[in-house]
């Protein structure tokens, strides 16, 4: 299923919609996302198509008049590729399909060929395909209009499958078996996990692109792959970390995103096991994007499905070096200040100042406020640490790197 390729740029048209749960600045944003997600899959966006609906057309997402004015410019602009920022359901894709005459991905389709793409261990490329299959089976119909039905005439009637029947069961087989060896994976894991013993267990969790595997790089001293680019780790990688005299491990886990599709959240269930058992989790967060808000409710939401929200956990505001704000000239007395002037320090007397958990701002890339960070964690780990061996605590009264 997943193919090893090189990634061409394609043309493609964006297209999303504003409804009554979704304003036009929320449908900016998300297709602002879905534009970084289209250049991480080596499409080039050309155009943005957004319409204003009481809810999405069950027949072809758009209202019919909209749709004309996307094949009109497609067949102008000759763009073979048109991306839906929502999931399609295999009606909707056939029909959009039919009209448009051209290649037509959702969200998740989108996501899904990023990951196939990333995927470079046998756990992340079994988890990728078994999530490739499953969006693929209820899809099947749009791919062999020419081959729905049995030719007729003498001698060709008779109990065989259809195509289409064929390759609906070949998938079927295909999901169980991806499914047992992934049931092997979790096995051998879950020994994995066993055998590092007590030791303290740190998960890296956050947004897509918000530098945990610099981070992650920086702390262990070691080379995680990192890279200015959505989903660059899909792999969980764990690495031992000193921190004054305690040793624990960190591992680095795979991004969330909004709108995360079902397929993937239960494909990577083993991976999303680091983050179960994980003892406390540093919640990275991009606090130089301008949705930063939005991507930590996106995080929560996540964390609260796999029964993770309430572990301790470290608020880690990262890329301070690139976080920009408007100003207001001292004789303007029009603008009202809002949160695109607010400075770091505004931040920090803002909700931040009442969170629950700890938080610390840094800069992964600068090692800007780094000591602070590893401060803030060993005191954590240490918390951790003393309840599981509670006999070891004078070792840490004095403690001093001096």
């Amino acid at each position: 299923m997943i193919e090893t390729r090189e990634a061409i740029s394609e043309k493609a048209v964006l297209i999303g919609i504003i409804t009554q749960y979704q304003d036009e600045t929320k449908a900016d944003e998300y297709l602002d996302e879905l534009e970084f997600l289209t250049m991480t899959a080596g499409g080039v966006p050309v155009k943005r198509f957004v319409q204003k609906l009481d809810k999405p057309n069950p027949k072809t997402f758009l209202g019919t008049g909209k749709l004309d004015d996307v094949k009109a410019y497609i067949e102008t602009h000759e763009i073979g590729t048109a991306i839906f920022d929502d999931e399609l359901s295999p009606a909707q894709l056939r029909n959009i399909e039919r009209i448009l005459d051209c290649k037509i991905l959702d969200r998740t389709n989108l996501i899904l060929d990023i990951f196939a793409n990333r995927a470079q261990t046998s756990s992340a490329k079994a988890q990728v395909e078994l999530a490739q299959y499953e969006y693929l089976l209820p899809r099947l119909t749009r791919m062999w209009t020419h081959l729905d039905k049995q030719k007729g005439g003498i001698g060709m009637r008779g109990p065989g499958e259809t195509e289409i029947e064929t390759d609906r069961r070949i998938i079927r087989d295909k999901i169980t078996l991806l499914k047992k060896k992934l049931e092997t994976i979790d096995k051998q894991m879950a020994v994995q996990r066993k055998n590092r013993g007590k030791m303290v267990r740190v998960a890296l969790v956050g947004y897509t692109n918000v530098g945990k595997s610099t981070l992650m790089n920086v702390i262990s001293k070691s080379e995680v792959f990192a890279e200015n680019k959505l989903f660059a780790t899909l792999d969980t990688t764990v690495r031992k970390v000193v921190i004054k005299n305690i040793p624990f491990l960190m591992t680095d886990t795979v991004g969330f995103i909004r709108k995360l599709p079902t397929q993937l959240v239960e494909s990577f269930k083993s991976t999303l096991d680091e983050v179960r058992e994980a003892d406390l989790l540093l919640h990275v967060v991009d606090i130089s994007h301008p949705n930063f808000e939005d991507h930590i409710a996106s995080v929560n939401k996540i964390l609260d499905e796999i029964d993770s929200a309430d572990k301790p956990t470290v608020m880690v505001f990262n890329k301070i070096d690139a976080y920009t704000h408007k100003t207001i000239d001292e004789d303007d007395i029009v603008t009202e200040k809002t949160k695109e002037h607010y400075t770091l320090d505004d931040w920090k007397k803002t909700w931040m100042n009442d969170l629950s958990t700890e938080s610390i701002f840094i800069s992964a890339l600068n090692k800007d406020n780094l000591e602070a960070f590893k401060e803030k964690v060993y005191e954590e780990v240490r918390k951790i640490h003393i309840q599981r061996f509670p006999y070891n605590d004078f070792l840490y009264q004095e403690y001093s790197e001096e």
